[in-house]
């Protein structure tokens, strides 16, 4: 068992993947050879990570450019940083090369801001609320495993890592694989008895986007084999223990009139309190992001049941899912183009009147990237920018769509 658990932490296992998807790596100067790699990282407990961008070389069956090349860091577990050249790569499968990207984006802020929201708009503030609870809370205990056992990420070489902003992250579990496995199943579980479509269709989908997501991890370098799979298994052994209370946790959420108060302050305290490591890491802000759009949103979700303003269907079920005519197309988009409009807007000012009090109260410059990742500014602008989004998302642009009448 030993054995094979060693097997499936295996970078060559990743590289292999890579490899077999038309990803490759090259070995530019500067690299030491393979044995010797291997030899020193054994000895010396260095992992070794690429900070590439993406790049592209001139070999293989692709268009040809330039690799554009940064400064490769190499992370020991105390976070200790070694500079030395970085690899370029060579891709022969776009088709494979544009989709892992893309599902490799999925994890990403960018999605956090525009899919979870738009189900509001577009579907039902009902499944959103289901979906954003889930996300958090499975992306809190991912994150904090993550940062608890301090496993490496795989080594390069011979791995080609995509995703240089997550270097200095650990690797078990893989949150995008969690967070995939939750969203696409929260999302089967909470519409199968209220919308009308075969149960079969649905579990398919829900099956190819989680395995699409899990296969970018591997597929940009991020993560081993065992650290999707236990992703995976967490995800789902959560969602297990906590399916029975989902109906009675919703109905608190949005009734109890102390729901607001813990949104704020449980959240902000799990924000603050996240355990903290010997060097910085984008895990600790990335949480707090979650965890203030997951606040925000619930007192969005308390006010709009105050107010009566709802607008979630309760009886009837299952519900007949409209047709996609082109009228019902453009209002969607409407709806999607407003809504974003106004988070971009509260995430910039908000982001930019919060930065200024704190670094002004703590008397350090705005444009200081070492005093923004400082627990004491860090922790508090994340959470309160995100947390107006969430608000935003679920009160201002929910009031909005229904005095324009597109709600």
């Amino acid at each position: 068992m030993a054995h094979f658990v060693k097997h499936l932490l295996d970078s060559t296992l990743v590289s292999r993947f890579q490899n077999s998807c038309g990803l490759f790596a090259t070995e530019p100067d500067g690299f030491l050879p393979k044995k010797q790699d291997s030899e020193s990282t054994s000895s010396r407990g260095v992992r070794s990570e690429s900070n590439t961008r993406n790049g592209f070389s001139g070999n293989g069956t692709g268009a040809s450019e330039q690799p554009r090349s940064n400064a490769k860091r190499t992370h020991d577990v105390s976070g200790r940083v070694v500079k030395s050249s970085s690899p370029k790569y060579v891709v022969k499968n776009y088709f494979l090369y544009y989709l892992f990207r893309f599902a490799a984006a999925l994890g990403q802020e960018v999605f956090y801001i525009t899919f979870l929201p738009c189900t509001h708009w577009n579907m039902n503030p009902f499944l959103c609320r289901r979906l954003v609870n889930m996300w958090a809370v499975i992306m809190y205990i991912g994150q904090v495993t993550k940062d608890l056992l301090k496993w490496p990420r795989p080594f390069s070489p011979p791995v080609v890592k995509l995703e240089p902003r997550v270097e200095a992250e650990y690797g078990m579990p893989s949150t995008h694989a969690m967070a995939a496995t939750s969203i696409s199943f929260t999302f089967l579980l909470s519409t199968m008895d209220r919308y009308q479509y075969p149960f079969e269709l649905g579990l398919m989908a829900a099956i190819l986007f989680s395995t699409l997501v899990c296969l970018s991890r591997l597929y940009v370098g991020m993560h081993s084999v065992l650290d999707v799979i236990c992703g995976v298994l967490i995800a789902g052994v959560v969602m297990a223990i906590t399916y029975p209370v989902w109906d009675t946790f919703d109905h608190l959420q949005v009734t109890s009139p102390y729901s607001p108060i813990i949104a704020v302050v449980l959240p902000y305290l799990m924000s603050h309190f996240y355990p903290r490591l010997d060097h910085y890491s984008t895990t600790r802000g990335d949480t707090t992001i979650i965890l203030g759009s997951a606040a925000g949103c619930s007192i969005g979700y308390w006010v709009n049941h105050q107010l009566g303003e709802t607008y979630e269907p309760t009886g009837g079920f299952p519900l007949a899912i409209p047709a996609m005519t082109l009228a019902v197309v453009v209002y969607s988009c409407v709806r999607f183009a407003i809504g974003i409009a106004f988070l971009v807007v509260t995430r910039q000012v908000m982001k930019s009147l919060s930065l200024f009090v704190l670094c002004s109260w703590f008397q350090v410059s705005k444009e200081d990237r070492k005093a923004r990742q400082r627990l004491e500014i860090e922790v508090p602008y994340k959470f309160v920018t995100y947390s107006a989004v969430g608000i935003t998302s679920t009160v201002l642009v929910h009031k909005t769509l229904i005095i324009l009448g597109l709600f």
